[in-house]
């Protein structure tokens, strides 16, 4: 049986500059490796033997580096002319199968991968997503006041939290009909057309390692705990 995930790599990686200015984001090192041949490794040893790579910015450079690896599985491409979002591309796949696995390719995480396409497929669902609970703390004295215009009350530094999209999902191949064909179609609008079509989208919460590794801060940090817990990703 096929088990096939798709790999998001044609983002033009902006946050990350200069780092990206030579190489695409996906071959950015976290170590040895890429971080995408990481997110590579880590699909084969959870099962999956076919990979579709979405590719666009600087696609030449990421075919041929994989040109040069064997990573014990079946790699193919899908060229974007145009930048299409994130879900505009799976409307480029023919043939697809029923159930797929759709992740950024800068992600750097020990979710298992292989649990979360079985309760996918098991549940029956249209759309499961991987999340994780981030904190956000805002810098400044946070003031609350009356329709008077009067201070009401007064937070130091508050933080909030809030459950956010890791970039993994599972999709079933119902959600293609969704998504217009070669159009820039990311995914907030595929969750806004779910919602308004009273799909139940499943959120599963992660509490284990997770990093988007799109801004300079977080590259380097990822950088840093690769090195250290290299066995937990691999």
């Amino acid at each position: 049986m096929e088990k096939r995930a798709i790999i998001l790599a044609g983002g033009k990686g902006t946050r990350l500059r200069p780092y990206t200015t030579v190489l695409p984001k996906p071959l950015m090192p976290i170590g040895e490796y890429p971080i995408l041949e990481v997110v590579i490794r880590q699909l084969v040893k959870a099962g999956f033997n076919r990979i579709t790579l979405a590719v666009n910015h600087q696609a030449e450079i990421i075919k041929a580096y994989f040109a040069g690896t064997d990573l014990g599985v079946d790699i193919d491409y899908s060229l974007e002319s145009e930048p299409l979002g994130t879900m505009g591309p799976l409307r480029l796949m023919q043939d697809l199968p029923e159930n797929f696995l759709v992740m950024n390719g800068d992600v750097l995480t020990d979710l298992d991968f292989g649990a979360f396409y079985d309760r996918h497929v098991s549940e029956n669902r249209i759309f499961s997503i991987s999340a994780h609970r981030r904190q956000q703390v805002i810098d400044y004295g946070v003031l609350d006041r009356d329709d008077a215009g009067t201070l009401s009350g007064f937070r130091e530094k508050p933080k909030s939290d809030y459950l956010v999209s890791m970039g993994v999902y599972m999709a079933s191949r119902r959600c293609l009909e969704l998504i217009p064909p070669r159009q820039l179609y990311g995914f907030d609008n595929l969750m806004t057309d779910l919602l308004d079509r009273g799909e139940k989208v499943a959120v599963r919460e992660y509490e284990g390692y997770w990093l988007d590794i799109g801004r300079p801060d977080d590259y380097m940090t990822a950088i840093e705990e690769f090195d250290l817990k290299k066995e937990q990703f691999l």
